[in-house]
């Protein structure tokens, strides 16, 4: 799971295996150490309409709908996004990046513009 903040907007973006374990569990969190201090990031499942956000004891939470995950699994859905007041939370699945990148991207979903990219350049 990675998350992009940027002004008013947060970007979470979800590999395969993240997506199931938020499916079977119903959480994820991670956090990025700043010394004595750490910046938790979470999603939890619920049964609200909308995609929210809360902040609270440096933890940040997006609140995500039950039905939004099956739809992650079961279709071609590549994400969800909602204004939840002056924020614009954006969750979903995590492609593997089309440049050369020194990571790990072995869980990402297939880049759907990988096929194209590669016919253009024929």
């Amino acid at each position: 799971m990675k998350i992009r903040i940027k002004s008013n907007s947060i970007r979470y973006r979800l590999t395969r295996s993240a997506i199931k374990k938020l499916a079977l569990t119903g959480y994820l969190d991670d956090k990025v150490s700043f010394g004595k201090q750490s910046l938790i990031y979470a999603i939890r499942l619920t049964d609200d309409k909308e995609l929210s956000s809360t902040f609270v004891d440096h933890t940040i939470t997006l609140l995500m709908p039950k039905g939004m995950i099956n739809e992650l699994i079961n279709t071609n859905r590549v994400g969800f996004e909602n204004d939840a007041g002056p924020l614009h939370i954006l969750v979903e699945k995590d492609f593997a990046c089309l440049d050369n990148v020194n990571e790990d991207q072995s869980d990402n979903y297939p880049n759907p513009l990988a096929d194209k990219n590669y016919e253009e350049g024929d």
